[in-house]
């Protein structure tokens, strides 16, 4: 007998879609998720929040840093910096002290011989020279103070009467011939002009003899015997002395008597204070021989006298 063959009744199942299981699975927008999903969505820290947050505020963060590494650099430099030194009386003192003792400083004379170089000059009596192209003949010398940047020179009048011409040799070595302006007898000056002048002449300071005093330090400046400019030094001797004048006709009154040397030649140069300043025109010297050189005494003509030589007041 043939076997009749059994077929259930229920369908035959469809095969899974996977796609539509995870789906399923998924909750829908909008759907509210289970407690449990709740709580891991809560419990997991939101990923990459603190980048973000440093992007956003990238910019202050970096002036913020900034501003306190110079804060800090400033700190350590302030703490690091010495207090600054007030100076004492004491150190001054051993300043000034280690300089005197380990510097050599120029002598009262010799700045005083600084101060009045530039306006010291050789004034000559010339002669004709003996052939044509020949330089003049420089028959006597003396010696000038310039006391106008002009070239207005102060002189004894003896070191310039009886020439025939005259002439003059700057400091800076520029020379000139010159003429006489101006004389005062009873003091033995006399005013010279240049003709020819450096652009860069420096008058004489002058300075008045009310607070002259015996025992000043003082210096004169000139050519004795032709050499120079020569300087020598000394004190102030005395006040308001009198001396014959060379020719024997007058006394010359309220002259400075000084001790530094002075011999023929360095009449009509100037008699200078330690600080540089003419008091004197240097004028005569006291010697009871004929040799006519220096014994200890010279004079000198106050300035005050010589000013009004020139007709002006220097002060």
């Amino acid at each position: 007998m043939a076997r009749v063959s059994l077929y259930s009744s229920s369908r035959r199942s469809k095969p899974v879609d996977r796609q539509a299981v995870l789906a399923s699975t998924s909750p829908a927008p909008g759907a509210v998720a289970s407690p449990k999903g709740a709580a891991d969505t809560q419990d997991r820290p939101p990923r990459h929040g603190w980048i973000t947050a440093v992007r956003r505020f990238e910019k202050p963060l970096l002036i913020l840093a900034g501003v306190l590494v110079a804060l800090g650099a400033f700190t350590v430099y302030s703490a690091q910096k010495p207090a600054p030194h007030t100076y004492t009386q004491a150190d001054i003192d051993a300043a000034v002290l280690h300089t005197l003792e380990t510097k050599t400083l120029p002598s009262t004379s010799a700045r005083a011989y600084d101060a009045i170089r530039p306006s010291v000059v050789r004034v000559r009596q010339l002669g004709d020279a003996p052939k044509e192209g020949d330089r003049d003949i420089e028959k006597s010398v003396g010696t000038g103070v310039v006391i106008v940047d002009k070239g207005i020179i102060l002189t004894n009048l003896h070191v310039v009467a009886g020439g025939d011409r005259l002439g003059v040799v700057f400091a800076d070595g520029t020379e000139s011939e010159a003429t006489v302006v101006g004389v005062q007898p009873e003091n033995d000056l006399a005013v010279i002009q240049a003709k020819t002048v450096p652009d860069d002449l420096v008058p004489a300071t002058l300075r008045g003899t009310a607070d002259l005093a015996p025992g000043d330090e003082v210096i004169a400046v000139g050519f004795p015997f032709g050499i120079g400019p020569t300087v020598t030094s000394g004190v102030v001797s005395g006040l308001r002395r009198v001396h014959r004048s060379r020719d024997g006709t007058h006394d010359m009154v309220n002259l400075i008597q000084f001790d530094a040397a002075a011999n023929p030649g360095s009449s009509g140069g100037p008699l200078v204070t330690a600080d540089g300043a003419v008091v004197g025109i240097v004028t005569a010297i006291l010697n009871p021989t004929e040799q006519h050189v220096f014994i200890g005494i010279g004079f000198a003509v106050p300035i005050e006298n010589a000013a009004s030589a020139v007709g002006i007041s220097p002060f």
